[in-house]
């Protein structure tokens, strides 16, 4: 896994959210997805996020990605003002919506977060994490004509390629059998062991047996 391991700035503090309230409007009903959450990863842990559907997980990563504005609360990102403006290098996300280019092959989307950070060789980068996930034969292929597990790794290349300080992955396991899932935790584990920290939100034993930590949402609070 030569590439994947060690946090690129060598961070020392949490990607923290503090009292984190949101809340929608639908139709009269206002709905709370987030009431006052808490939450932080450290570098070199992963952390499993567990909760049903409409437990406000996907509000509370995009709270954290800047991607929403809570109502209140803070999100802090080390060495950023601004999280919605965080580098791909600092935090990186592996969505539910795997977000990949139809037209870059499998490589070039791999490798298209390391040539935008100034990477030396990013295809020589994108090779090596593609490896780990088990992808190199695929390399030259479009994501229409890989599975969507397939798919599904290459978003997880994407993120890993740059060796991010902190990952944020949405259900990355969905797609994957029992020896996939356990290629894709080792790798997550290899970045932990080399600093990154890891929010997973997941309903895989497998991810939770592996997490350092476990949290809980429950209409939007941590139980």
């Amino acid at each position: 896994m030569t590439g994947l391991a060690g946090s690129r700035d060598g961070v020392t503090t949490a990607l923290r959210g503090t009292g984190l309230h949101k809340s929608y409007r639908r139709g009269r009903e206002e709905v709370h997805a987030l009431r006052g959450v808490t939450v932080e990863v450290a570098p070199g842990e992963l952390v499993a996020l567990l909760g049903r559907s409409g437990s406000g997980k996907s509000t509370l990563l995009n709270c954290l990605l800047g991607w929403e504005r809570p109502d209140s609360g803070a999100v802090e990102v080390p060495g950023v003002a601004d999280a919605g403006a965080a580098p791909w290098t600092s935090v990186a996300v592996v969505p539910q919506q795997f977000g990949l280019l139809e037209e870059l092959t499998v490589a070039g989307n791999v490798a298209l977060p390391a040539r935008l950070a100034g990477d030396g060789d990013p295809q020589a980068a994108a090779a090596g994490v593609l490896t780990a996930l088990r992808l190199d034969h695929l390399a030259d292929r479009l994501p229409g004509e890989v599975s969507l597990g397939e798919q599904q790794r290459t978003a997880m290349a994407r993120a890993l390629v740059v060796r991010p300080a902190f990952v944020l992955a949405d259900e990355p396991t969905g797609h994957l059998d029992e020896e996939l899932t356990g290629t894709v935790l080792g790798v997550l584990r290899a970045a932990c062991s080399g600093g990154a920290g890891v929010l997973v939100a997941s309903h895989d034993p497998a991810v939770v047996a592996s997490a350092d930590r476990v949290l809980r949402l429950e209409d939007g609070h941590l139980a």
